[in-house]
């Protein structure tokens, strides 16, 4: 039978198709952004530990109470907002599941959701889905910073959401306590919902730390703050995020999460739930983690003939590689791979429109130094 199909222009992902290409040509992995190291032992002995005290049924929809008690106290701690851990915090099969079921609980056909590019593929089929209308506006660069004056004037009476992304992926750039001010004075006498993507939130590097919508009084009335257990514990494999938003909101949410899913591993709810309570060092101590991790990188760069650009947060670098190829960001990638053996993510799949000067890609530095070693030798034999 013929099908009308309702994402017409999606495809396979970009980050599937490097991924597929890196193994076909035994080339260095730097695309998928997933780190090659395993998560705490004390993560895995607790899930085991789940397991073996028969905690493998059902968790309730809304996730384990310890759990989302223990995101509670550590939003408390980090932001100096103490969300109601029965109304306000929703536990969710990955953060990916809570982006689209915060579009789909409040987006309507015909509503209009402003994206800022570039950004993450999942966002743009999530708002097509609701028969609804992404506008794209893009970050200046180099910086990847918002243009407040460029974002309010793309603001209509049909704007139901704004979608915004800090640590930002792919570019790593953060939001400041200065942009909360400035999202906070657009909005404020609008209907307009935020969709805050923090799933990185525990990866800044930038003094001040990160600057969440949680932060911001304001703007937690009006927000779904999304997070990741799976990126802060180095286990992306165990899909589970969460979602902290207003009591209002989170009923909507719940609504199209029990749908979805309905519940998230339960196991893994009850591991994380511990390791939350029990050894909250771990992702205090992330940002020093990772930000060692990038200067070796960095270090290991220099020789090369990359241009490397900051990384104020994330576990993503880009690199502009204009120094060396004219070929756009896609056709380069795919030679990187064939002929030096290294899969990066080039930048022209996060646009709507991409910059056609733009000569960016993104390596992935949540790896093993012996891998990031490796790669940064191919790479400065470039």
């Amino acid at each position: 039978m013929p099908i009308e199909s309702k994402l017409p222009d999606v495809g396979t992902t970009v980050f599937s198709t490097m991924s597929r290409m890196a193994q076909q040509h035994g080339a260095i992995n730097l695309g998928q952004g997933f780190p090659d190291f395993e998560p705490p032992a004390a993560l895995i002995e607790a899930l085991t530990r789940a397991m073996q005290d028969g905690h493998n049924q059902y968790a309730p929809s809304p996730g384990l109470p310890e759990l989302r008690e223990q995101i509670a106290r550590k939003a408390g701690r980090m932001y100096g907002h103490v969300p109601n851990a029965d109304s306000e915090v929703t536990i969710t099969s990955g953060a990916s599941e809570a982006i689209y079921a915060a579009v789909a609980a409040v987006v309507r056909a015909g509503d209009e959701v402003i994206v800022l590019d570039p950004c993450y593929d999942l966002y743009q089929p999530a708002i097509n889905l609701q028969g609804a209308r992404a506008v794209h506006v893009p970050l200046t660069l180099p910086n990847f910073a918002v243009d407040w004056q460029r974002l309010q004037d793309a603001m209509t009476p049909k704007t139901r959401m704004l979608i915004v992304n800090s640590p930002h992926n792919p570019s790593g750039a953060i939001l400041t306590a200065a942009d909360l001010d400035a999202l906070a004075a657009i909005t404020r006498d609008s209907d307009i919902f935020i969709l805050s993507d923090e799933v990185y939130q525990h990866i800044v590097y930038a003094e001040g730390g990160h600057q969440s919508m949680l932060c911001h009084e304001a703007l937690a009335a009006r927000s779904f703050v999304v997070g990741s257990l799976g990126k802060t514990y180095h286990c992306t494999g165990w899909k589970v995020g969460h979602c902290i938003a207003p009591p209002a909101l989170t009923a909507e949410l719940r609504k199209v999460h029990q749908y979805i899913t309905f519940c998230t591993f339960a196991p893994a709810q009850f591991a994380l739930a511990h390791m939350l309570a029990e050894q909250p060092q771990h992702y205090l101590e992330l940002p020093a983690f990772y930000r060692a991790k990038r200067d070796y990188f960095h270090t290991l760069l220099v020789g090369s003939r990359f241009k490397l650009l900051p990384t104020p947060g994330g576990y993503f670098q880009l690199v502009d590689y204009a120094a060396m190829d004219e070929r756009n960001d896609i056709a380069f990638s795919e030679w990187l791979v064939r002929e030096a053996g290294v899969a990066g993510i080039p930048l022209a799949p996060f646009y709507d429109t991409a910059p056609p000067q733009s000569r960016l890609l993104r390596l992935c530095f949540a790896k093993n130094d012996a891998t990031m070693a490796a790669a940064a030798e191919r790479l400065c034999q470039l």
